[in-house]
């Protein structure tokens, strides 16, 4: 490794993260406590800035290490200190090294770069927590793709230890272990993947993941039994289902889509019910945070069950801040009020 590198490192002090939703907060969040850089978040909403601040004050993972005694009161409001937020991008204020975390959606993501990389500093490098869109693809959009590169962070970000770099075409091998030790200073364990369609981690678990939802809507099993199938049958803490709960039902729709078109094969052709659910807004547990209910077998309108998703380390807090809303829901000729809104595959 070049010399340069270290020295490089040493001058990360601003980072930006670009999105406050789960990952990009989650990010923010190791990047300040383990990195100890200032974070600026940038959202064109500032009621998600509100929102995300202040989860990262309540966060119960800060205070069961400070029961834990693996941090102290004086370093979480430390930590707390290092975080600013803007709601226009014009107000970024030169950071080192940005990570973009929004929808994975190649024309939200192109804009935010083509706009981002003029108000930055020529040397600052730009990473994407895109899932499984072309790092070479976005670099296109910014005028040094050498200091472009692909940062995919795992959900929830806080808790997994795994960060893919994916290095695109032009990356340099500067950004890229600049981009590595970073990674390694908050605290995660790196992985290099080539610029293909989902690297690794996706390439490998969505297409697991679609077909346990073709197996729900196809009547192969329930979801409790395709769940409890995979999770003692493989040894894995939970089951595809719940998994596609906590990742986010609209994301693992988005990554499919990306591989079935840039690899063009059958295998990889999205689910129907996986789209029907994304159509109707129930996308696991970023719905609201709510319970819902939902038919478990997709052949028989008469029956209704509680499926969701839940973020298992917010979901006591969850409970305590909000209040489940309702609907009524047609089964056929059938209406059932009072159903608490929203849900995906699984219930919590």
């Amino acid at each position: 490794m070049s010399s340069i590198v270290p020295e490089a490192l040493s001058k990360i002090k601003q980072l930006c993260v670009i999105g406050s939703g789960q990952m990009g907060i989650g990010i923010g969040l190791v990047a300040a406590r383990y990195a100890k850089v200032q974070v600026q978040f940038i959202d064109n909403s500032q009621t998600q800035l509100e929102t995300g601040i202040k989860f990262i004050g309540k966060c119960s993972l800060l205070d069961k290490d400070i029961a834990k005694e693996r941090l102290t009161p004086l370093e979480k409001t430390e930590i707390l200190n290092r975080f600013t937020t803007i709601s226009d991008m014009k107000d970024i204020k030169s950071p080192d090294f940005v990570i973009e975390a929004v929808s994975e959606n190649l024309n939200i993501k192109s804009s935010i770069f083509e706009q981002v990389s003029k108000l930055v500093p020529r040397e600052c490098i730009l990473a994407s927590n895109t899932s499984s869109i072309s790092i070479t693809k976005l670099a296109s959009f910014v005028p040094v793709p050498e200091n472009f590169i692909g940062m995919h962070f795992m959900n929830p970000v806080p808790v997994m230890k795994l960060v893919e770099i994916i290095p695109g075409l032009q990356t340099s091998s500067e950004t890229l272990n600049i981009t590595k030790q970073f990674a390694q200073i908050m605290g995660k364990t790196v992985t290099v993947s080539v610029d293909s369609p989902g690297f690794i981690a996706n390439r490998l678990l969505m297409p697991y993941i679609n077909e346990a939802v073709i197996a729900l809507q196809d009547g192969i099993a329930s979801k409790e039994d395709i769940d409890t199938t995979m999770k003692l049958g493989t040894n894995v803490p939970m089951g595809p289902l719940t998994l596609a709960d906590f990742i986010g039902l609209d994301t693992c729709l988005a990554i499919m889509n990306v591989l079935h078109s840039q690899l063009g094969d059958s295998k990889y052709r999205p689910a129907v019910l996986l789209q029907k659910y994304v159509d109707a807004g129930w996308l696991g547990k970023k719905s609201d945070f709510a319970k819902a209910y939902d038919k478990v077998s997709h052949k028989d309108n008469n029956t209704l069950n509680t499926i969701c998703g839940a973020w298992w380390w917010l979901l006591k807090l969850v409970q305590r801040l909000f209040k489940k809303p309702k609907m009524t829901v047609r089964i056929g000729d059938q209406l059932l009020p009072n159903v608490p809104y929203k849900c995906g595959l699984r219930e919590s």
